[in-house]
This record gives structure tokens, sequence and C-alpha cells, in this order.
């Protein structure tokens, strides 16, 4: 599946989220923060102006004719006037006066003044004094500064305005969550009218099943009277499943966008908060507003988050839980819809068996589509919907691009189409290359180049190591066509060794996966056959096998000891199987020898091979040596082997190993690692892992 490239006119799409978004102010945050500055600077200068009185210098009453003092400068005529109450006297000098004497720190010149009257001074002496000497007398207040009512609202106004522009923000902030605190609890699904959304069924390709399994929904929702006058129900809820990539919400939306009808999205964990209630609360707020805009579509992702199944041990949750009321929830109004109502409940889920039971019986989840991986014509018709606004050269043949892609899903294809544009931007091209197409699946599967200076001997080593995997993979039967072999590091890997069928594999023999197993060994048994001794380069390679292994004997029944019995779990990452007992210990130690046995067995194959083909091994390290990477016809031409092609089953599935460096601790972590791919096998017969 791919969405719709851009550049088609499309309108662009408008979206609600529990409501009308309140008015953004001008400006937004950056004028607020501007005006609040403002604001406080403006009432710093006008505080600094009226809180601070005119300086005045303070001089004695009486003193030595040396230092100035009132009573002599009003004897030297340098008085003006005073203002005076009581014993304060405020007044101006005629001219400068400097005290304390210069010379110190604290001295203040000024004209104006102050001074206190001594109780024992005589008032009618300095009357006297003053009238002879010209000076006016004012009884007026001194200068105390501003008043009381001023001084509290400069002194508290940058605390009043912070105040104030909290108070301001927190509305704010609870009016775009939906109206204040009673919003806590509305829904916070996004709305889109479905004439607004640019994709439809056109946008979507490689998965026809699934588009036809969902016609019938576009259909209800455009014609109800066609299905209810015939006692038909439409589906409550449609499940999509499938691996990530697939296009499970572009189906949704595609959905939507072909019945023209309101489209409310959200994801599960968006319905679950700290406090208890609030989930469920948002799942009646959603079906509400989709029931006032019907017939309209919810579509909910990653169901499982809220959807697991309850009290079932692993992954359960308690009776008080959060996650179960909302899950309650949803399943009471899943089955209060009236029959008339025309919502459609579309859920996506990477993992529907976690679900649970109640979700899926008939009247909720009752219609179940599965995403499956696109096939060979699927991938094609991806590639040609994500590059319809890409220039391709005249050397670009989708068909070929498809059939070397197995196992991609719709995202990865997405993937691919963009780094070979980026590429071709970058190397100045006007049109995206064959070339560009190359290199940028070797990026993706087999990650970037690196820049790493080996040793010749490191070289060497690299060079047997990923022969190994190749004249392995050349030699035995039923084993996937070698089509890369690399020296040249990328990613955490020091080389790398690619291989792909020729077609879409939907079902896998043992003779299928124990030639895996082989091949994912070549690289540690050329070490062994050359050098004698291993590296920690075959690290991953041995993870890989072992769980090839494992699988078989305990998932895949192909081990005559054990038999048809499933004792691991059906991700072959546990012991269990969901609701089975516990298996013995002498079950898992069985279990072990056969793992072994199948691996010892494979080990000794290839050390054979290997041994018995030396020159057509050092032949192709040879050519690895002087031209460090080989294409699918030159590495067979180098080893001189011919190419032997299986008959090919329906379809490829993509494997590829990639060799990987594992620098652990306390080893020398210069050996190339080995990985064998994890191919997406069909449903029922499990991942390799």
């Amino acid at each position: 599946m791919t969405p719709a490239p851009d550049g088609r006119g499309a309108p662009p799409r408008r979206q609600q989220r529990g409501g009308v978004r309140p008015p953004r102010m001008p400006g937004g945050r950056w004028g607020i923060l501007i005006f609040v500055l403002v604001l406080l600077a403006l009432n710093w200068w006008i505080s600094s102006r009226a809180l601070s009185p005119s300086e005045r210098v303070r001089v004695p009453y009486s003193g030595s004719a040396e230092t100035p003092n009132f009573i002599q400068e009003v004897r030297d005529g340098n008085v003006r006037e005073i203002f005076s109450t009581g014993a304060s006297i405020q007044g101006d000098f005629k001219r400068d006066v400097t005290y304390p004497p210069r010379g110190r720190e604290d001295s203040v010149t000024a004209t104006k003044f102050s001074t206190e009257v001594p109780a024992f001074a005589d008032p009618d002496q300095l009357t006297k004094l003053l009238q002879e000497n010209d000076v006016v007398v004012n009884a007026e207040p001194p200068d105390d500064g501003p008043s009381l009512l001023l001084s509290v609202l400069l002194g508290f106004g940058p605390v009043i305005l912070i105040i104030a522009l909290f108070v301001f923000l927190s509305r704010r902030m609870a009016g775009a969550a939906g109206g204040g605190m009673m919003s806590f609890g509305r829904s916070r699904a996004r709305r889109s009218e479905g004439g607004e959304s640019p994709v439809t069924f056109r946008d979507v390709a490689g998965i026809d099943e699934a588009e036809a399994e969902l016609n019938e929904i576009v259909d209800f929702l455009k014609n109800p009277d066609k299905y209810q006058r015939l006692g038909g129900k439409i589906p409550k809820g449609v499940l999509l499943s499938g691996q990530p990539g697939t296009g499970k919400t572009l189906l949704a939306r595609a959905v939507a966008g072909e019945a023209g009808v309101p489209f409310f999205s959200m994801s599960a964990s968006e319905f679950v908060e700290m406090i208890v209630g609030v989930g469920a609360s948002r799942v009646r707020d959603l079906f509400r507003q989709a029931k006032e805009a019907a017939p309209a579509i919810i579509f909910i992702d990653e169901l499982d988050a809220i959807g697991r199944a309850r009290g079932s041990g692993r992954g359960s949750f308690g009776g008080n839980d959060e996650r179960e009321q909302t899950l309650n929830q949803i399943l009471t109004e899943m089955d209060g819809f009236e029959p008339s109502t025309a919502v459609i409940v579309i859920a996506a889920t990477n993992r529907p068996e976690i679900l649970d039971q109640a979700l899926l019986r008939p009247g909720r989840f009752d219609r179940r589509v599965t995403v499956a991986p696109p096939d060979r014509n699927g991938r094609l018709m991806i590639l040609r919907v994500h590059t319809r606004s890409v220039p391709l050269a005249g050397d670009v043949d989708l068909e070929a691009i498809a059939s070397t892609t197995p196992g991609m899903v719709g995202a990865d294809l997405a993937n691919l189409v963009n780094e070979a544009a980026l590429l071709a931007a970058r190397r100045g091209h006007r049109t995206v290359q064959s070339a560009d197409f190359t290199d940028a699946l070797e990026k993706v599967v087999l990650g970037a180049e690196r820049r790493v200076v080996m040793s010749d001997d490191d070289r060497r080593r690299t060079a047997y190591h990923e022969a190994g995997h190749a004249i392995v993979g050349m030699l035995t039967p039923g084993a996937d066509p070698v089509r890369k072999v690399s020296i040249i590091p990328r990613g955490q890997a020091l080389g790398v060794t690619f291989s792909s069928p020729d077609a879409d594999k939907y079902n896998y023999d043992e003779r299928y996966l124990v030639g895996k197993i082989k091949v994912a060994l070549g690289g540690r048994v050329a070490e062994e056959v050359v050098y004698g001794d291993l590296t920690t380069g075959a690290e991953s390679d041995i993870q890989q096998l072992t769980g090839i292994a494992r699988q078989m004997v305990g998932r895949w029944g192909m081990s005559p000891a054990i038999g048809p019995i499933a004792v691991l779990s059906s991700d072959g990452a546990g012991p269990l199987l969901p609701g089975v007992a516990e298996t013995s210990e002498s079950t898992q130690r069985l279990v072990d020898e056969e793992v072994r046995r199948i691996v010892d067995g494979a080990h000794a194959d290839v050390t054979r091979l290997l041994r018995e083909h030396r020159e057509n091994l050092d032949s192709l390290v040879a050519a690895l040596l002087d031209r460090e990477t080989l294409d699918e016809a030159d590495a067979y031409e180098a080893a001189g082997l011919p190419e032997m092609r299986p008959a090919p089953p329906a379809e490829p599935e993509r494997t590829e190993r990639v060799a990987r460096d594992r620098d652990d601790a306390g080893t020398n972590g210069h050996g190339p690692g080995g990985d064998l791919s994890r191919p997406e096998l069909p449903p029922g017969v499990g991942d390799l892992r």
C-alpha cells in the first residue's frame, strides 16, 4: 500500500480536535513575551523615578567653618529657600555643595540638601539668621516620595503582572484543550471530512483482497437503504491486521475518502490517562460525536494498546485498571449502536492474537481483514503509485525492481523510491536512473557504506568469510541464488552476501530451512578450513541459525524425536504456547539435543563441501580482494561454478545474509560477522529469527 503522492492539486485537509480551535493570538508566543517584557521595563522606569526622591546631600546642622553645614551656608548666603515641618529641614543651595569633603568615596555634590534641627537649638536665633540672609521659609512637608497607594502599585506591579499572565496562559491552554477542566474527558480524535481526504482506493495498491473486503463497507455508507430494506446489517467493526508498513491506516483513510463521510482518527494510547475513568469518558465522547455526524467512520489505531486480553496472565491488567475500563466502554458503545446508525468502527493492530475475545465476537469486530505483504505484481503497482511524481530515466525497469524486492511492504517501497530520488539529487542527475535504484536498494537492505580502513589480514579473512557464505549458497540444492558479494563495510557489517529467490515463497520445506542453516554456517566454516581458528564475526550467524533450528524442532514438527508437538511460543521467543501447560525438563533437553543434531549435521556437510571446493573458494576470494564487490554473474564466474536455478515456486520471498561485526567486550572484534535475514513467513509457518 502506498499514500498518494503530493502535487495532485488536492485541497489541504482540515482537522478538528475535539471541537473548534480557539483563535490564535497575533504574534503567537513571541508576541506575548515581548509584550510582558515591555510592561516590566516600563514599570521599572516609572518606579525608579517615582520611588526615588530627588537626590539631596545631607549636611550637619552646624560645625566648623571648613566643613559645609547648614548654619555656615546660611551665613555665607548660599541658601535660597527651605521647607520645614518639625525638626526636618529640606532646602536648595544657590551653589553646589559637596559633603562629606572631597576625596571620600561617599562624597555627594548637589544643590539640594536636608538636615535635622537639634532639640536644644534656639528657634528664635535661627529665624533671625534666616531673615538676615534673605532665606525663603516655606512651611510645606518635606519630599518623602510617592503616596502609599502609588508605592504599593509600583512595588507589586511586576508580581501582579506575572500572576495575570499565568492566569491568561492557563485559560488559553484549557480553552485549546476543549474548554477548561471539564474537557479533560473529551475525545481528542482528529476529524476530517470525507470530501477533504485526498486518499481513495486509487491510491491503494498491492492489497486487492483487503480492498475488496472493504468495498462493501463503502457501498453501505453510500447506500445504506439498499441493505436495510432487505434486513441486512453491516458489520459494526472491521479489524485490520498485518505487519507494520502494509498500509492499514492508509486503507482506513481510503474507505473514508471513497465514502465521502467524516473520519474520526485516534490512537488507542490516547484514551489512557493516569486518572481512572478518563479513557472511558473519551470513548463516550468519541462515539457521541460520530453518531451526531453519521454516517461516519471511527478509526482506532494500535488497538492492542487497550484491547489486550483481560486476565490472561502475561500482558494482562487488573480489574480496576484504567485500560480495562476503557476497553469495557468500547465494548458497551459498540453494542449500543442502533441498527440504523451508520457508524463503522475500523481498528488496526499488528498483534491480533493478544486481543480480548469480547472484541472479536460477532456484533463487534466481527469482520477481520488481513493486510498481507504484496506479491510481485502488488509491489509493481505500489512502485508505480510512488513514482507518479518522480521523473524516471529510460533505463529504469520497475518490474525488475519489483522482482528483486520480495518481502518488502508499502512503507519499504516508499522508502526505496525516496532514497533513490535523494541519491539522484546528490549526484546531480536530472532524472532518477537505474543505478540510483540499485544503490538505494543496497543501502536499504544492506546498510550504508562505512569508511573503515582494514588491515590486509582483516580484508582477507573477511573475503574468506563472505566467500564461504557464497560458495555454500551456490552449491547447496534449493538455496536462494547469490545476488551480490562484497567486502565493503556496510552498517555494522564488514562484508555482505546478498541472496534472494526467483519467486515469492509462501511455504518452506525442511530442505530449504536446512539450506539456510548451511549458508549461515558457510562463513564460520570457511575460517575454520583456511585459518584453523575462529573469530567473533560469526556471532549473528550463530544466533540466526540457532533460531531457525529451534523453530524447526519446537514449532514446525520437523524433528522425528519431538514429532508434531509445539513446545515454543508462536513467536519462537519463549518455551510455551498460550494456554499450554509447561513442558517438562526432559522435553526441553530433548529439544536442545535435536537442535544440536540439526546444526552439527549441517556443519559437517558444509565443512566437507568447502574442503572439496577449496579451489573455488580461493578463486572467489582473489576476485573479491581485487574488485571488492561482485554481482551475481561475476560472482559465479569468479568462483568457476555454473548458475543453478531451482524450479521457481509461486512467488519470491526475500532472503539476504548480512555479515555483521560484533565488537563484544573482551574480544578482538575484528572478524566479519554473518547475519541470516528474517524472511516474513506466511501465517501458520512463523518467522525465522
